[in-house]
């Protein structure tokens, strides 16, 4: 899932369909890249998880799936805050203080 998420292009895409639902089309019309690589870029969010699709009418709507964001952002919230745990012990240890 964070590798989908690494791409600059594919973040912008996901924030926008974060923001309302919208057809590649019009996706294309407002990230600067070709149709074709935005149809790539969607499949790869879509794989991970963090899209889907809809048809309304004749074309095909994307947005974020929110539930699975906030998955994310908890997890990567919980890796954070090991990593604040560890830094603060290895602080600890170099300034010579016990640890608690």
């Amino acid at each position: 899932m964070c590798a989908a998420l690494a791409d600059d292009t594919r973040w912008e895409i996901l924030c926008r369909v974060g923001e309302q639902a919208l057809s590649a089309s019009e996706l294309a019309e407002r990230v600067p890249v070709t149709r074709q690589a935005i149809a790539h870029h969607l499949a790869v969010l879509a794989e991970a998880g963090l899209v889907e699709s809809a048809r309304e009418g004749r074309q095909l709507r994307y947005r974020a799936l929110g539930w699975r964001l906030t998955r994310l952002a908890a997890q990567l919230d919980a890796v954070g805050r090991g990593w604040e745990h560890r830094l603060d012990r290895f602080r600890q240890i170099a300034e010579g203080r016990p640890e608690r």
